[in-house]
């Protein structure tokens, strides 16, 4: 008998667990004939900003407007620079080129495999305007060490918050702790929409005002463009499912931190490196990211039992063919570099059955001891 497969991420289980609110929450948006930013869109807006700790959240289009729509905030552009990472979701650094301004790529620390604060002075120029951390998997960046370097040189602190809803630091959430950050709400994150979205978020009322008006076409007054803006913007739809999951999320939070337990305590005795988290910080595992000299050998094995796994990313930005040789920092990435080729991640979603992931812990243990 063929084995079902077991996905790396699944959305739809995720959706079918809530199913009855959601189609109920669309339908009444449906019914109510209003589609884009209306009274369901900003009760999103302050659910959100309230779980975050913040003032204020602008919900857009995706988590790259999100970017883009913050640094344009910060009248950030041509000829600025911007420090932030290489191993990330491309849309990080694709955001900061356009709005015209350059990334400048920082190294990693090898344990959380976010940006390595001492590396950072190094890369810093009379161009450099802001840092910009990528919570990376659902680990949180050194936020402390961070925003002392931003004040030490008057530069803006940003946050990616893309992978780490309700990731944490001495129990203050991500997302409250630079000038702005930035959310995607895309489908597998840890809070999916079903479809595109995003956010910012600040407490900062001047920056808010601004990123509102930025996102329609900079009108201050409805048709009037008082700056030249852009059309981003989260829809009823999507911000009434948000809202809808949003009431479930710590509780999904809590699944993922259990689950990934399971994978620690069940293979901290194979020849791997498990995630690992720094002291007073709360890991979401948006992935559950495992290193490995035999990474491709592990991956074909598991597709052979019917486990998917994926990696993340198997090409880091500068690596890629659109980036390759012409960024900042890219010859000064050894941890990076080495840590590409070991990386796989394992089947991660508050949905995954134990009996499934008794499954995953069975062939991985069976490919190493065999």
């Amino acid at each position: 008998m063929n084995k079902k497969l077991i996905p790396v991420a699944d959305p739809h289980a995720n959706y079918l667990s809530h199913k009855a609110t959601i189609d109920s929450a669309i339908q009444k948006v449906l019914d109510s004939g209003w589609y884009i930013l209306g009274s369901v869109t900003r009760e999103f807006e302050q659910n959100f900003a309230q779980f975050i700790g913040v003032k204020h959240c602008i919900g857009v289009n995706s988590g790259t407007d999100a970017i883009v729509l913050a640094l344009r905030a910060l009248d950030i552009g041509a000829g600025d620079e911007v420090i932030t990472v290489s191993l990330t979701a491309v849309a990080t650094v694709a955001a900061i080129e356009l709005v015209g301004a350059t990334p400048v790529l920082c190294d990693i620390d090898p344990e959380t495999r976010c940006i390595d604060p001492a590396k950072i002075e190094a890369l810093i120029t009379e161009k450099t305007k802001a840092i910009l951390p990528v919570h990376l998997y659902g680990h949180p960046a050194d936020m402390s060490a961070l925003k002392a370097i931003a004040e030490r040189h008057q530069l803006y602190l940003m946050e990616d918050c893309a992978q780490a809803h309700g990731a944490q630091i001495n129990q203050q959430m991500v997302g409250s702790f630079g000038d702005v950050s930035c959310f995607s709400f895309y489908p597998t994150k840890n809070l999916g929409a079903i479809g595109d979205g995003g956010a910012v978020c600040t407490t900062d009322d001047a920056l808010a005002d601004k990123l509102r008006w930025l996102r329609e076409y900079g009108w201050k007054e409805r048709y009037i463009s008082s700056f030249q803006g852009m059309n981003t913007r989260l829809d009823e739809i999507q911000a009434t499912i948000l809202n809808a999951k949003l009431a479930y999320f710590e509780e999904e939070t809590l699944k993922r931190i259990a689950i990934a337990e399971i994978y620690h305590q069940e293979l901290a005795d194979l020849e791997l490196v498990l995630p690992s988290v720094k002291p007073d910080c709360r890991h979401v595992y948006h992935l559950y990211v495992i290193e490995t000299e035999r990474r491709d050998q592990l991956q074909s094995y598991l597709r052979e039992q019917a486990i998917a796994s994926a990696i993340h990313y198997p090409q880091a930005v500068h690596q890629q063919p659109a980036y390759l040789n012409r960024l900042p920092g890219s010859d000064q990435l050894s941890t990076t570099d080495a840590l590409i080729p070991r990386i796989l991640s394992l089947p991660m979603y508050p949905e995954l059955k134990a009996d499934d992931q008794a499954r995953v812990i069975e062939a991985i243990r069976a490919f190493f001891l065999r």
